[in-house]
């Protein structure tokens, strides 16, 4: 099962790919993991993205495709994966595909989790981060917004919707359930 998760910050994908990966033995791919792990390894990647969050930039698209790539090409993602927080854009959407082509797979399904604006206002106030204040939130949704409208269109037909309020449970019943699982 080879699986995008696509919705706003504190919509539950992190929960819900977790779940997914381990149902179907297959490596839940999340970028910021991706990121961190290759930067606390200080792999020449790490580096790289070491470099932009330290000044407390966005990592360039180029770079997260080239973690992403080595990734996917991974053994353990042979059989499948669930992606987190990939693609943000078209651009890396293609990127995926080409990806994708090289290894002789394609995406079996674009999971769009959808969650009322003020209720991911709430739960992510809710987690006591610093650096989560209400219009740093805010404008991560906006931009979110921004980027995901595009990336609907690009994975028009390829895209079930999910409820994302709810307990988790309920929530994975209707990813399965999307999934025909």
């Amino acid at each position: 099962m080879r699986l995008v998760l696509l919705g706003p910050p504190g919509a539950g994908k992190g929960t819900q790919a977790g779940l997914l990966a381990t149902k179907f033995g297959v490596p839940h791919v999340s970028t910021g993991d991706l990121f961190r792990t290759h930067v606390a390894e200080e792999t020449p990647l790490g580096l790289e993205v070491r470099e932009y969050l330290s000044g407390g930039e966005l990592v360039p698209s180029e770079l997260t495709v080239a973690l992403v790539a080595e990734r996917l090409g991974t053994a353990d993602a042979a059989r499948g994966f669930v992606l987190d927080g990939f693609p943000r854009s078209v651009v890396q959407a293609d990127a995926l595909a080409t990806i994708l082509t090289g290894l002789g797979k394609r995406l079996d399904r674009v999971l769009e989790f959808r969650i009322d604006d003020e209720i991911v206002v709430r739960r992510l106030l809710a987690r006591g981060r610093t650096d989560d204040t209400e219009s740093v939130i805010r404008h991560r949704l906006r931009v979110h917004h921004e980027q995901t409208e595009s990336l609907l269109a690009y994975y028009a037909g390829h895209t079930a919707v999910i409820d994302a309020l709810g307990e988790v449970e309920d929530v994975a019943r209707r990813v399965l359930d999307s999934l025909g699982e």
